[in-house]
């Protein structure tokens, strides 16, 4: 079986790469390495480090459930934050037939500029092949909703709401929990509603992954904004007398700020009458 090392960021969901790896194993059977370089965070903060692994994770957690979809073996790890040392480093391992890397245009991508490919090129003793995608024009293969939730994330009102979006065509969630506190307990707490909820969608047919982050809501999910190329956005809260994002005016800040389509869910306790 042949081993394909693909190596990319945010590019790493593109149509191109898509087609390229159905291509591939349409010939034989395949391995695709996955191998996504974390990008360095721009200040010291603890949550933003951990936030900027989780989202390379995220990336590869999506992209390994698309290929298995194909039929395609899919391994992968988040490398190290220079994208020549994480993709060496993965030669070494895995010791690849071949290498595609996925890269934005020229003129957005910072890898390009570095002359990243020409030297993965020498290096790598094997064919390297570059492919660029554009983003925002490509006509991706999937839509990627971001749901952020907390106390909510697990009820019995979000995920079938979740599912009914799916019936117009193949769908991406991507779940962000913020961590409710900076102590160990609240980060453990966030991160266990995050993995349950993450199975519980799996096992209702979502193609999900997930990660935490930072305790201001608005905060949270602006970095995932960032972090990711997202077409919506799903927020979670309890009924308004509870809820402290809705006081904060969390629904309508992140409208204005992200430019997205918002969708408020408000969860339905078990037993509450149904509204005339």
């Amino acid at each position: 079986m042949r081993t394909i090392l693909v190596v990319a960021n945010e590019t790493i969901g593109g149509p191109q790469l898509i087609e390229r790896a159905r291509q591939e194993s349409a010939k034989a059977p395949i391995r695709i390495v996955l191998c996504v370089p974390r990008k360095n965070p721009t200040h010291g903060n603890i949550i933003y480090i951990d936030s900027a692994y989780d989202a390379a994770q995220v990336r590869i957690d999506l992209a390994r459930a698309v290929l298995r979809e194909m039929g395609i073996e899919a391994i992968g790890e988040v490398g190290d934050p220079d994208p020549y040392t994480a993709t060496m480093d993965a030669v070494a391992e895995y010791k690849p037939d071949h290498v595609i890397v996925s890269t934005l245009p020229a003129a957005a991508s910072g890898w390009l500029r570095r002359d990243f490919v020409e030297r993965i090129a020498e290096a790598a003793g094997v064919p390297v092949e570059h492919i660029v995608t554009d983003m925002n024009q490509d006509n991706v293969a999937f839509n990627v909703t971001l749901v952020v939730a907390n106390r909510t994330a697990n009820s019995d009102t979000l995920l079938p709401q979740l599912k009914a979006t799916t019936a117009g065509g193949k769908r991406l969630f991507i779940f962000v929990i913020p961590i409710e506190g900076g102590d160990g307990l609240a980060a453990r707490a966030a991160r266990a509603r995050l993995d349950q909820v993450i199975d519980r969608a799996r096992a209702d047919g979502l193609v999900a992954a997930g990660m935490t982050g930072d305790p201001d809501p608005y905060t949270a999910t602006m970095n995932a904004v960032n972090f990711f190329h997202i077409d919506d956005i799903v927020i979670s809260t309890l009924p308004e007398t509870r809820s402290g994002w809705l006081r904060a005016d969390l629904i309508e800040r992140v409208r204005k700020a992200s430019n997205k389509p918002v969708t408020h869910i408000v969860d339905k306790p078990a037993g509450a009458p149904t509204p005339a």
